[in-house]
């Protein structure tokens, strides 16, 4: 029951934010619904006078489809043929009142006489405001069909019948097809009707974007709750409900967290005679615990392709840095070359992401006062297996010192230099810091694995970076498989697989980017030898003209895979390719030849066989390669070696 206790939490301190329309980067909206509320997807709006008089209609953009609405415990988990009736927008079967009329179908009752019997109750009650009576006098009439027919937006059939589908036969042009047949998924029973109150003042709040609505429907059903009973997640006697959300991840989503009207026997195991006694939770409590867990999905969760959520947040601010998205503050901005981290803009503010930097720097910042307060962070991972029930996989409920703590040393460990990420140039940024759980699995898996590998992965790396675990070794050695096979891959791709399986070893042993020159171990070792093959073979294509765009992959690159499991044999090969490029520009590579010298010397004679590498000849390579592209001393070498090649021509004799 923590989590729930959390989330409602998380609601409470977050009252200023309950119907405040807010955009994801796409510009769809989301909010944070009040209670007894939900969203659905509207097709057509109808407007109606104050007097309860039509006025007019439209159908609705697909961007402008999404709609907040009150609804009651039956109607938010109404499924099938049962008749529970939403208080104010629903369905055109359940708003028209001369549906049947025009030759609307029902199954059993008729769901008009439902709706109208209930949204009576309300528009006579106390809380009844102004708009909603309009909309109810005009309802009342039964004849929202016709108006609807008038205005072009609904069509009849030859005998007077509402067509439900549209056909070829209706077309008096070719081509013809009314928008509300394009708008409507499935037959146009199941169109969804959103009602508002005309007025000239176009600045005029929209019923579902009113606030005293809300407030009208939330005093009013809460009259109508039932029993009270113990809420397990607050302790307090309040009215309990054994009906709880749907919607979770996105308007579409039947899965529920929480569910027992399975009544054949198999729910409860014949431990309990009813599902009260299992869990008994209280209707306020489900309402603001599932809003804040929407709310927060659409603002900071992390989905893969096949829904699994993975979400961070604070219960006293909910911006926290994530532990899995590609945009994390951490795997984009540290060690960049500016003083301030160049990021792509995530839900974590700037701010935030430069106290974070300074932080793994070692200052002392506002940061480290925010984390010795007593706030919490949560880490909820969640996944349905049916379309009806959703399961959490994973929580954690850490102090946020501890939690930053974690972070920084799971950033500090586990880092490398990548190039990989791009700024909002386009341009590829050069940065410090630990790759994002799903640019490991990629690299462990490649970019045609599956969602289920994927999140998989994803889940188990949460552990290495919450608790401090070591990172799964199966994981280690797919990622260094593929890193060392170069010639499998695009040269961009591979480069992003080698830093990012460094970074994954590098975790253990602790290396810096920086050549560790005095380092001896033979794997490191024989790594360095492969890049310094590598650079020097690339350099002498370029003198010759061959391969002046680098498309041509050099000979330790082709054999790298090999060279891992068998390093004396197959380093003899490589050697032997490098000499007719040694042979033919002699001097020039000659700070390469001098340097494979001195390496080879640090090998002892027992150890430079075939026995197979390890992961660390990777971060030789990487470290080796990098200073080489990068060094003063190898243009130094050059010069005097130019230097005193034009001395020696100057006393040639005549």
């Amino acid at each position: 029951m923590s989590w729930l206790l959390n989330l409602y939490e998380t609601y409470e301190s977050n009252l200023d934010r309950v119907g405040v329309i807010e955009k994801k980067h796409n510009d769809r909206e989301y909010t944070l619904l009040p209670i007894s509320h939900t969203t659905q997807n509207a097709q057509i709006e109808v407007e109606i006078t104050e007097q309860g008089d039509f006025h007019s209609a439209r159908v609705l953009d697909k961007d402008d489809f999404s709609t907040l609405i009150p609804c009651t415990e039956k109607s938010a988990s109404r499924a099938g043929s049962v008749v529970a009736p939403y208080p104010l927008h629903d369905k055109l079967s359940y708003v028209a009142g001369d549906f049947v009329a025009y030759g609307g179908k029902i199954k059993k009752e008729e769901p008009f006489a439902a709706y109208i019997q209930q949204l009576e109750g309300w528009a006579n009650s106390e809380y009844a405001t102004p708009k909603l009576k309009s909309i109810y006098r005009y309802l009342s009439k039964r004849r929202l069909i016709k108006d609807l027919v008038d205005e072009s937006i609904l069509y009849l059939d030859e005998d007077q019948k509402l067509i439900s589908k549209w056909e070829k036969k209706y077309e008096r042009s070719p081509g013809e097809k009314p928008r509300i047949f394009t708008a409507v998924p499935g037959e146009l029973e199941s169109a969804f009707i959103r009602f508002n109150v005309y007025s000239p003042d176009k600045a005029l709040t929209k019923v579902w974007q009113d606030k005293e609505l809300y407030d009208s429907f939330i005093g009013y059903y809460s009259k109508l709750l039932g029993e009270e009973d113990i809420c397990y997640v607050t302790g307090k006697q309040l009215p309990s409900t054994d009906k709880h959300a749907n919607k979770i991840r996105n308007s579409g989503d039947k899965a529920k967290l929480i569910s027992a009207n399975d009544t054949s026997g198999f729910t409860f195991r014949g431990r309990f005679a009813h599902s009260h006694e299992a869990a008994s939770i209280s209707y306020e409590v489900s309402q603001k615990a599932h809003n804040a867990l929407k709310w927060l999905i659409h603002r900071q969760g992390k989905t893969t392709m096949d829904n699994r959520v993975f979400l961070v947040w604070g219960n006293d601010a909910t911006n926290v840095p994530s532990l899995t998205d590609n945009d994390n503050i951490f795997a984009m901005g540290f060690g960049t070359e500016s003083s301030r981290p160049t990021a792509i803009k995530s839900h974590t503010n700037e701010e935030l992401a430069f106290d974070l930097a300074k932080a793994l720097s070692g200052y002392r910042n506002k940061l480290a006062v925010k984390a010795d307060s007593k706030a919490n962070v949560n880490i909820l991972v969640l996944d349905s297996a049916t379309t009806g029930r959703m399961a959490v996989l994973y929580y954690r409920n850490l102090d946020k010192k501890l939690y930053f703590d974690r972070l920084i040393d799971w950033h500090s460990k586990c880092a490398w230099l990548h190039r990989y990420q791009k700024d909002e140039q386009g341009e590829l940024l050069l940065f410090w810091g630990a790759p994002a759980t799903r640019d490991i699995a990629f690299a462990a898996y490649g970019p045609k694995a599956n969602d289920k590998l994927i999140k998989g992965l994803m889940e188990r790396m949460l552990p290495c970076i919450v608790d401090g675990r070591t990172i799964p070794q199966d994981i280690v050695r797919s990622a260094t498989h593929r890193a060392s096979n170069p010639v499998a891959m695009d040269k961009w791709e591979w480069e992003k697989t080698l830093s990012i399986t460094c970074a994954l070893i590098n975790t253990r042993e602790g290396y810096n980017v920086g050549l560790d020159e005095e380092n001896t171990d033979r794997s490191y070792l024989f790594g360095r030898l492969l890049a310094i093959a590598d650079v020097l073979e690339r350099n002498a294509l370029e003198r010759s003209g061959q391969d002046k765009e680098k498309k041509r992959s050099t000979n330790a690159i082709r054999y790298m895979s090999v060279f891992s499991q068998h390093p004396e044999r197959t380093w003899r090969t490589i050697q032997n390719a490098l000499q007719p490029h040694q042979a033919k520009y002699g001097q020039s590579l000659n700070y390469y030849s001098i340097m494979i010298d001195e390496v080879a010397s640090k090998i002892p004679f027992d150890q430079f066989n075939n026995e197979p590498l390890t992961g660390k000849y990777l971060l030789g390579f990487y470290s080796q390669r990098y200073k080489l592209y990068h060094n003063t001393d190898k243009k130094k070498h050059q010069a005097n070696t130019t230097e005193t090649n034009d001395s020696q021509n100057d006393n040639t004799p005549a």
